[in-house]
This record gives structure tokens, C-alpha cells and sequence, in this order.
């Protein structure tokens, strides 16, 4: 017999959401982290509709919303708001919360299931056969790569990256001013002189993001001196006192082309990288973990054969290319130039608000049956429900276990 059921590599928010999955469903999970510790770390700042709906769906929310410092009940497309308050969900809000939080209730929640993290083991060879996958010289009969942009798993695989370099950069960065700062939680919104975002983050602490010629000029893994913080801030007369933590991002995009190859598979920036705008990168690699997490713990229980696996990426990959294709018209929007702010204008007159809210929010793909009390699905199993055939992701059920 294997060591165990799955290995993941990458104990991010898509691996940790993956474990507890899995682990729900009965698998032996071992998960294995390259970071000899959590960074603690911010980063992303937001839950959209759809993977509240998710959280929930788990029993994961109630926890989660107790430390979100506020919700907000729009969202936005290059800055641009969108009403979220009529979308037909329980939650009509973006929860606004740092990443490590969301990470900190995973990592319980996946720990009291069973799982094991391992902390300071990254994952760095692998071989598959018919019977499993062989990874630092343990076997599992699966494995999957949740270990970020540039995942080891997808790179031995030889899976191919398919997108463009990265045109723009900018910066993030958790800092402290002199001033008491913002308040209020506002949408992005290009300028002449770039682009600055400024949020409060509670305890005297703001999430800041700058684009300018500063930060155009710069590479991805630019050291990130303390005076470029301060420069950007000045130009909203802030002053900078300390820094948490910076970082400098892109506007790189790329898919892989699958997300299956035999006994491996990949989920979240492993298999798919785009700019933030928007805020749908930790909301995607969620919900690519629970459509695979309910489907493999089914199949490793003996309740669905191997078929039922090639239907994450039948239905995670174009859900998946049509957040890149938004993140790519939202780069475009956000430019500093006359041009486009008159394209923003017209753009804005056009668009069908409420269908783009629901893109944004992830409620734009999949059967979802309106209405459903998630707590039913709390045990992660497909069931019926008032007559429904309903899977454990809260879609309805077109495919029948064996």
C-alpha cells in the first residue's frame, strides 16, 4: 500500500484547501511546504461571492467572517464598481480579510481532518507508474501541485505554460504612516501619474499599491528599497513610517494547457497566473480545490471511477481563461492615458453591469441551485435535497456515482 492517498506540494490557500478537502473525504493526505513556517503575511485581502459560498459550504465561514474587518457589497472591473447587493447568493459581498487569516483557518480546519503539513519539505522529483506516484521517495497514489507560478510539479511534468511575459509591474506592500490614513476601503482608479491605492488594514496598518514609471522600470525580483514606498505615498501626501512586508507583482499571463497528466495534477498558480486586478486569484485556486478535492476523495473511496477526474479540467480550465481574459481588458483599462479613460467612459456606458458583477464574484459558471442550505453539505458528499441531485460544491449533480 502507498504511504499515502494524495501528496500536495504547497501549503498555500489551494493546497490547504485541497487537504482538508481530501481529508474530509477520507484520503490520507500529506502535504508538503518548501517555508519552514507561515509568513503571517497579508497578501491577497479579499473573498469573493462565490467562495464565501464555498467557505460556507464547508462550515468555514462563520469563523472566517468574525475576523473579516469589513464587507463590502460591490466589487469592481478596473476600478470600475459593481453592484454585488442583487446577485442571487446568501452573500452579496466581497469579505474583505487578509490571505494569512483565510490560510490560518484552513490550516485547523485541514489539521483537525488529518492531514499532515510539513513545513520546510518542498517537493523536487517525482515519478509516476499505474500504481502511484513516487515523490522524494515516497509513494502516494496521487499527487497534486499547488506550489505557486513556478511549480516544480508542472515544470517536471513538461506541461506547457501557454500566455504572454509581463508588460507591467507595480508594487504591494503592508505599511504604517504618520498620518492617521484612509478610513474607508476605496476601488482603484488609474491617474496621471499612475496608480495608488491606499487601505486600512486595522491596528494602524494600510495595504498600499503603486504603479508609475518607478515601477515600470523595475524587474519582478527588484529589491524594494524603503524610499520608493515613500516616494509613491508622497504623492498623496502620506508619510511612510514603517514596512511590514513588499513585493513586487506583474502583469504576466499564462495557462497550463492541462491540468491533468495521469496521476498528477495541478491547481491554483500552478496552473494559472494573471495580474490581481480584479481581486480573483486566491478565489480561483479555492474553487479549483474543491471541484477537485469532492471528485478524488470519491474516486480513492471506490465510489466513482477514474472518468470523473477528467472533468476538473473539463470544468476548472475555461472557467480559469475567462478570469485571465478579464485581467488582460482590465490592464488595458487601468493605463494612465486620455485615450483609455475615454474608452473607460464608453466601456462603462455599455456594459451589462449585473453580468459582469457576476463574472467578478466567480457566479457566472457551473448548475448552482439557488436557494440551497450549504450547511447540508458540510460533509463534503453529493446528496439529494428537495428532490436535487446536488453535488458537494453546491452544483447540481449531472453525473451519477457508480
Amino acid at each position: 500500500m502507498n504511504d499515502y492517498d494524495v501528496i500536495i506540494a504547497g501549503a498555500g490557500p489551494t493546497g490547504l484547501m485541497l487537504a482538508g478537502e481530501l481529508a474530509l473525504g477520507g484520503a490520507r493526505v500529506s502535504l508538503r511546504e518548501r517555508l519552514t513556517a507561515r509568513t503571517g503575511q497579508s497578501k491577497a485581502l479579499n473573498l469573493q461571492p462565490r467562495s464565501a459560498e464555498v467557505l460556507a459550504a464547508r462550515g468555514l465561514l462563520d469563523d472566517i467572517l468574525a475576523q473579516a474587518p469589513v464587507l463590502l457589497p460591490r466589487g469592481h472591473f478596473a476600478g470600475i464598481p459593481l453592484d454585488y447587493s442583487t446577485l442571487d447568493t446568501p452573500y452579496p459581498y466581497q469579505v474583505g480579510i487578509p490571505q494569512a487569516r483565510v490560510e490560518e483557518r484552513l490550516t485547523e480546519w485541514a489539521v483537525s481532518l488529518g492531514a499532515e503539513i510539513r513545513y520546510g519539505t518542498a517537493v523536487t522529483a517525482f515519478e509516476q507508474d499505474e500504481a502511484g506516484v513516487t515523490v522524494d521517495g515516497e509513494r502516494a497514489s496521487w499527487l497534486i501541485g499547488c506550489d505557486g507560478a513556478r511549480s516544480v510539479v508542472r515544470k517536471q511534468l513538461g506541461v506547457a505554460f501557454e500566455g504572454r511575459d509581463a508588460r507591467v509591474c507595480a508594487l504591494v506592500a503592508d505599511v504604517t504612516l504618520a498620518e492617521t490614513g484612509p478610513s474607508e476601503w476605496e476601488l482603484p482608479a488609474p491617474r496621471g501619474d499612475g496608480l495608488l491605492t491606499v487601505l486600512p488594514l486595522g491596528d494602524g496598518v494600510f495595504r498600499m499599491l503603486a504603479a508609475g514609471p518607478t515601477q515600470a522600470a523595475a524587474g519582478r525580483d527588484d529589491p524594494i528599497p524603503d524610499s520608493e514606498l515613500a516616494e509613491a505615498l508622497a504623492r498623496d501626501g502620506l508619510t511612510l513610517t514603517g514596512v511590514r512586508w513588499a513585493s513586487r507583482f506583474t502583469d504576466a499571463t499564462r495557462q497550463a494547457v492541462r491540468y491533468r497528466s495521469g496521476r498528477v495534477f495541478l491547481a491554483g498558480d500552478a496552473a494559472h497566473i494573471h495580474s490581481p486586478a480584479g481581486g480573483q486569484g486566491l478565489n480561483l485556486g479555492l474553487q479549483d480545490a474543491v471541484n477537485l478535492g469532492w471528485k478524488l476523495a470519491e474516486v480513492i473511496r471506490g465510489e466513482s471511477g477514474d472518468e470523473l477526474l477528467d472533468t476538473y479540467h473539463a470544468e476548472r480550465h475555461p472557467v480559469a481563461a475567462r478570469v485571465l481574459q478579464a485581467s488582460r481588458a482590465q490592464g488595458v483599462l487601468f493605463l494612465p492615458d486620455e485615450d483609455v479613460v475615454a474608452l473607460r467612459e464608453v466601456f462603462t456606458e455599455l456594459i451589462d453591469a449585473r453580468a459582469l458583477a457576476e463574472r467578478v464574484a466567480g457566479l457566472d459558471h457551473g448548475d448552482r441551485v439557488p436557494g440551497l442550505d450549504l450547511s447540508l453539505l458540510h460533509d463534503g458528499r453529493r446528496k439529494v435535497i428537495d428532490g436535487i441531485r446536488v453535488r458537494p460544491d453546491g452544483f447540481r449533480d449531472q453525473t451519477a456515482a457508480n
